[in-house]
């Protein structure tokens, strides 16, 4: 009897880590970063200085050895008249007052001979170390200009994946050249990009025939309203109403025509106005306020004005999206929703802190996920969908930002978006 037991859904791929050289920080020069042209350099110069070292002693110990060989003399001096001169060594023609006899005179030939090997050698290696000197400046000069050379195939693709990063699926690298190991990374990157440009465009195409399909049921739903709202014989209640649902109508248009925008774009935002976080912010708080005071929580923080270039509908969802989770997952009662907004370098931050149950820190990624919450099935609640932070993450990427999420301690979470100012 066997048991079946269902595993549940793979964990999402680890993202490899990013790299920690930042060539724009203050302090660092581009010419000290370890790229690879760099460190072939280092290593082909290197290599031939030790090499030329190896090969400069070898020629040394010969050199020293056949002068030792041949400085030995093949004769005998038995009767010889000595002049002093002014070299280097000079043979005495007398020693304590007598004169030298032959056997002494021998040894002191010997002796001058050998002083003007160790100066030849001194010599020749003074001269061999600063020709050595001058090879290797050579060698690593030459060693950088021809590993540029032979790696411009790899910077013609790090500029394609660069521009690919820039949401620009279209372009491909087209590598010439021989059939190396760098044309088959290149051909294995253009067929990827293919993939990808497939599998984009795909998605958009969805992703904008949804949108116009549900433009369709709006725009009924649009023209039932304003033909109610036209009824001089709707009472006052009717008509109240009727206006809460034409405006949540025209928001819900407004979204979608924001996602279509979003899908043909290519999912960065082409169509940019100023935006001020603080009054969207204050909008999501006004759509909220009734479902946190049924809750008991308490709506606060400081809203300083900050402008940023983006689509305002958009934005408006990325902050009713993180205000309603922090209402809906907050504590049963006293407590509280903080929203605010500041603005930094360069940047515009939207923050949102609440109260609520702990929250494990390696469960935050999670929830960024599609469907995903903490410590509840992918399935439908009464909370929600479980799309809110999906949506936060998409739009703001689309907007060149960042969202990150840190638990409290107390519990609950501080969710921080970043948009460029």
């Amino acid at each position: 009897m066997t048991s079946s037991v269902s595993a549940g859904p793979p964990p999402p791929p680890v993202p490899p880590p990013k790299p920690t050289w930042d060539p724009f920080q203050p302090g660092r020069s581009p010419w000290l970063r370890p790229t690879i042209r760099i460190r072939l350099t280092l290593l082909y110069g290197g290599m031939f200085l030790i090499a030329g070292m190896v090969l400069l002693a070898i020629i040394y110990l010969l050199a020293a050895q056949a002068l030792r060989d041949g400085s030995r003399l093949p004769f005998q001096i038995l009767s010889v008249r000595i002049q002093a001169s002014d070299t280097v060594c000079s043979l005495p023609a007398s020693r304590d007052g007598r004169s030298l006899t032959p056997e002494e005179l021998t040894a002191a030939v010997q002796q001058c001979v050998e002083l003007q090997r160790e100066l030849a050698l001194d010599e020749l290696l003074n001269r061999s170390l600063l020709a050595l000197l001058g090879l290797a400046v050579a060698a690593f000069a030459f060693g950088y200009v021809m590993a540029g050379r032979v790696l411009s195939p790899l910077e013609r693709i790090t500029r394609t994946a660069q521009r690919v990063a820039g949401s620009d699926l279209h372009r491909r690298i087209e590598l010439d050249g021989p059939d190396d190991e760098l044309k088959e990374l290149s051909d294995t990157f253009d067929q990827m990009l293919d993939r990808l440009d497939r599998a984009f465009t795909a998605q958009q195409r969805f992703v904008a025939n949804a949108s116009h399909e549900l433009r369709t049921p709006l725009a009924i739903n649009r023209t039932l309203l304003e033909v109610q709202l036209s009824d001089p014989e709707a009472s006052p209640e009717v008509v109240q109403l009727g206006r809460t649902l034409l405006a949540t109508n025209e928001r819900s248009e407004q979204l979608v025509e924001g996602l279509l925008l979003l899908a043909r774009s290519e999912n960065e935002i082409v169509d940019r106005r100023p935006v001020d976080l603080a009054e969207v912010a204050d909008r999501a708080l006004d759509q909220t306020r009734g479902e946190a005071r049924a809750k008991g929580v308490e709506l606060r923080g400081a809203r300083l004005p900050v402008y940023v270039n983006g689509n305002g509908v958009l934005l408006e969802r990325v902050a009713l999206n993180l205000v309603q989770n922090a209402v809906r997952y907050n504590v049963p009662a006293d407590g509280w929703v903080s929203v605010g907004t500041r603005a930094q370098p360069g940047q515009a931050v939207l923050e949102v802190e609440n109260t609520g149950p702990v929250v494990p820190a390696y469960e935050v990624d999670n929830l960024f996920e599609p469907f995903r919450r903490l410590r509840t099935e992918r399935t439908g609640s009464d909370k929600g969908v479980g799309l809110g932070l999906s949506i936060v993450r998409s739009v703001v990427r689309a907007h060149g930002g960042t969202v990150t999420a840190a638990p409290r301690e107390q519990g609950g979470l501080t969710v921080r978006v970043t948009l460029p100012a």
